[in-house]
């Protein structure tokens, strides 16, 4: 019940916000405020920036730093292969990609425990971790440690 009179509140006072937007721009000026609404959030990801005075204008395709790098890597690819090197830069990119896209322990946030316990402070495990005094009793059936 909270939640929805919570919903119908914010409703209530995003509609007095759009309709005083609306009287402040020229009749035909104004966008729907769902449009512009599903705009930004598509935006925030999809290549869209904002330009002056908040609206919105798309990246063009050609300056994204993904399609560049992409292209750029494979021209690299192309020259490489000409060259009879073509495998050699492939394995080196993947691995390059490999170290590129692991965290360092600076990257990770307060109190996030990394997959590998000796790793962690203290070789702290994460929760669900079959250790192998688990694995020992769980073969010889025996009970947990003190109990």
């Amino acid at each position: 019940a909270a939640v929805e009179r919570r919903l119908a509140e914010f409703r209530a006072a995003r509609a007095r916000s759009a309709v005083s937007s609306r009287s402040a721009e020229p009749p035909g000026k104004a966008a729907a405020p769902e449009t512009a609404e599903g705009q930004r959030a598509a935006g925030s990801g999809g290549g869209a920036q904002a330009g002056p005075g908040g609206v919105e204008t798309a990246t063009p395709v050609w300056a994204r730093p993904l399609l560049l790098k992409v292209l750029l890597w494979a021209v690299l690819l192309a020259l490489f292969a000409e060259l009879e090197l073509g495998l050699p830069y492939f394995v080196l990119s993947l691995l390059y990609w490999m170290y590129a896209s692991t965290r360092g322990p600076a990257e990770r946030r307060r109190g996030e425990l990394s997959a590998y316990s000796v790793f962690n402070p203290g070789c702290t495990a994460i929760a669900g971790t079959l250790t192998a005094e688990q694995l020992e009793r769980e073969l010889y059936y025996r009970p947990a440690a003190g109990r």
